[in-house]
């Protein structure tokens, strides 16, 4: 199939090493379990990796900057002499490895899909076994006679956990977006691998008229249509929990993490397959979700399992057994040998290093991360959509987990202009947490895409273009989190908590067009009108204070304490907009 852009293309592996091309599942699975320090195979025939990080490091990726103008991206940037020092350091430890395991796919189908190679050294087999999953094989978008050609990959990435240079972190990921090509060098974790392709592609993608975003989607059948409705979230918001719960008549998971939107709304997928947050996880609450990442053909990621290879998904704190059966796992990865043998002799109490939820340092090992993953192949997703006929864009929202004292975001909003929306999007706001509980507050981070590697404006005002085009395109924000307080104030009555429910029950009164509108006065955002007799089915459900949270905190008599919100919201998004140098007419309509 001929591409619907003009692509770059790629040299040829400059390594005279043996190369092994696109080994299967199976041969995979045998490499990582003989190759990839701390890789297990678990009672559902998953593999497990315990990796060295436990997320993506940013502030060690770096883009080179040949034009010595670091304001031309998003990232931290690095001189081309230092960057080829670097990329020279992994080619010498590639050449004595011997050997590279290269994945040949396609990120995305049909005409916008793009080829890209993924090369790794044998410690990193289970990292090729999981990108595998996610790309789409030759044979999925190429002609018989293409497949009879060598492959051409328009962008390529290096991945050698082992390759540790002597830097910052003792881990450097280096972009060259001139070639597309992307250097990995120390860190364990999948995360990089499709971070680092996709990365790639959100400049691509961008510059032939397109905008990449960290979005899920799903393809909603209601009574009057087909659409594809995308859903953007920070980690933690429930974007993947939200992607596959039902709306309307029936509901079929699209894509959980990226998409691509062009010009009247087209969407084009960028994987095969999610890669999903495990911890939490339940066949009650999440159980597509939970049966793919059961099923023998996923593999997972930082996932703690038990001494009968069984993954416990909702485990956080080790007990001293727990660390002493785990204990090379846990020194191996970074854990202070000294702390970890104390702990296992009782010397020292979880309550002696764990205070107010936040460890102290050199002792997170007690408390297992939160960002255990999954990689989850699409054939293993109940009633996944056809990814090769997507339904235009008609909804699109963003996901924002609001919690504190001064937590007051409505259960759902609905933008009134596409400047408005890019707005919104553009802030990424949510409430974070980490494993060790030592990250926490109110955050905003851009399209909630810090991988998009151009500056950030760039994001805002080529979504405000292509919104512009989205005739019936409508756009929201959801509260996922709370109102009025946490966990613990709900848990004493002193607060309400959005949960699965209320989201669901939200979302399909918005997709079958079921709510009327009433402008906020604080915020020019259309909310759930309370009063109106055609929502009173939705108010049931979800309680007025959820979808009007000015009536909860006037009801506590914390009027106070909502103004001052509003006045700080105002004065922060106004100031971060401000920050990334954002289209007046976007901030205004944000900060009226």
């Amino acid at each position: 199939m001929k591409p619907q852009f003009e692509l770059p293309s790629q040299g040829p592996v400059p390594f005279s090493v043996e190369v092994l091309h696109n080994p299967t599942q199976a041969q995979l699975r045998q490499l990582a379990l003989e190759h990839t320090p701390f890789c297990r195979e678990t009672a559902h025939g998953t593999v497990n990796k315990i990796a060295r990080n436990k997320a993506r490091m940013a502030k060690y990726t770096y883009v080179i900057d040949r034009q010595n103008d670091a304001s031309r991206f998003s990232h931290k940037t690095i001189a081309p002499n230092d960057a080829q020092a670097l990329i020279d350091l992994q080619a010498e430890y590639i050449r004595g490895k011997g050997k590279l395991i290269s994945i040949e796919g396609y990120i995305g189908l049909g005409q916008r899909a793009v080829p890209c190679q993924w090369l790794y050294t044998l410690e990193a087999a289970n990292i090729a076994g999981m990108q595998q999953v996610l790309s789409f094989p030759r044979e999925a978008v190429e002609t018989p006679e293409q497949l009879a050609q060598p492959f051409r990959p328009a962008m390529r990435l290096y991945y050698t956990p082992d390759c540790r240079p002597d830097v910052d972190g003792r881990q450097a990921i280096v972009v060259d977006l001139d070639g597309f090509t992307t250097y990995v060098m120390g860190p364990d974790y999948f995360g990089e691998s499709k971070k680092g392709a996709l990365r790639m592609l959100a400049a691509l993608l961008y510059d032939r008229g397109g905008l990449l975003m960290h979005a899920g989607a799903k393809a909603v059948q209601t009574h009057n249509e087909s659409l594809t409705m995308g859903v953007l979230g920070l980690s933690g918001t429930g974007k993947t929990t939200t992607t596959f719960s039902r709306q309307g008549q029936t509901t079929r998971p699209v894509q959980d993490d990226m998409i691509a939107l062009w010009p009247g709304g087209e969407v084009s997928v960028t994987e095969n397959g999610c890669f999903a947050k495990t911890f939490g996880l339940t066949a009650e609450t999440e159980p597509v979700v939970y049966r793919g990442t059961c099923d023998p053909s996923a593999w997972i990621e930082n996932v703690y399992v038990d001494e009968a290879g069984v993954p416990d998904f909702s485990k956080d704190i080790l007990g001293p057994a727990d660390v002493g059966r785990l204990r090379d796992v846990l020194i191996g990865t970074g854990a202070p040998e000294a702390n970890v043998d104390r702990y296992i002799r009782g010397e020292v109490a979880v309550g002696d290093v764990l205070v107010d939820g936040i460890t102290k340092d050199g002792w997170d090992f007690v408390v297992w991360t939160e960002n255990g993953r999954s990689i989850i192949p699409m054939g293993a997703i109940d009633d996944a959509a056809d990814l090769s006929t997507v339904p235009a864009l008609r909804s699109l929202g963003i996901l924002n987990r609001d919690e504190g004292s001064d937590a007051a975001m409505p259960g759902i909003v609905r933008f009134t202009s596409p400047e408005q929306a890019a707005g919104y999007l553009m802030l990424g706001e949510t409430t974070k947490t980490s494993a060790a509980g030592k990250d926490r507050g109110k955050t905003r981070s851009p399209f909630t895409q810090p991988f998009f590697p151009y500056a950030h404006k760039r994001q805002a005002q080529r979504f405000s273009e292509l919104a512009a085009t989205f005739s019936t395109t409508g756009m929201w924000l959801m509260n996922t989190g709370f109102v009025g307080g946490s966990k613990v104030e709900v848990d004493k009555g002193e607060a309400l908590k959005v949960k699965i429910r209320h989201s669901s029950a939200m979302l399909e009164a918005l997709v079958g067009d079921d709510i009327r509108w009433t402008v906020d006065p604080d915020f020019g955002y259309e909310v759930v009108d309370i009063d109106a007799p055609e929502n009173a089915e939705l108010v049931a459900t979800v309680s007025a204070e959820i979808l009007q949270p000015r009536r909860w905190f006037t009801a506590h008599g914390r009027q106070d304490r909502y103004k001052a919100w509003v006045s700080k919201m105002h004065q922060e998004r106004r100031e971060f907009l401000e920050r990334f140098d954002v289209d007046p007419d976007i901030v205004a309509a944000v900060t009226r």
